[in-house]
């Protein structure tokens, strides 16, 4: 049985650009190093960054990360420079940023029981809620 996210993996061009955003600008802690590697953490999520040649997707596929309502309006104003991908049209504040080898995040405030409950607001025709 899954009972969560273990790790995310992600392939940078630039190791310490990488750690740089991830540790400097999203908050993350290093917790390890190496010449190809390094490990980040974030609450119950590690990151892990490997270098070599990314390709980064065409979709909508990305990785969502949280943060308290309090502080989404600080990490917003934090990455304002930050290249964005999307604009939000979800429930809650999100913001859509790009990394440095433009692997795409959401910084979301919600839950999944908050956009539940927004689309039982809302009735999207099709969707059924559990």
């Amino acid at each position: 049985m899954i009972t969560g996210v273990n790790h995310v993996t992600l392939v940078v061009s630039d190791l310490d650009r990488a750690i740089a955003f991830y540790r400097d600008r999203l908050g993350l802690g290093l917790r390890a190093l190496g010449p190809r590697m390094a490990y980040l953490e974030a609450g119950a999520l590690w990151l892990c960054l490997e270098r070599g040649t990314p390709t980064p997707r065409a979709d909508d596929s990305h990785v969502a990360l949280s943060c308290t309502a309090a502080d989404f309006p600080i990490l917003a104003r934090q990455l304002a420079d930050v290249p964005q991908w999307k604009t939000n049209r979800s429930e809650g504040a999100s913001l859509y940023i790009l990394d440095p080898d433009g692997h795409k995040f959401e910084i979301h405030s919600g839950s999944l029981d908050t956009r539940l409950a927004h689309y039982r607001s809302t009735r999207p025709e099709g969707l059924t809620t559990f």
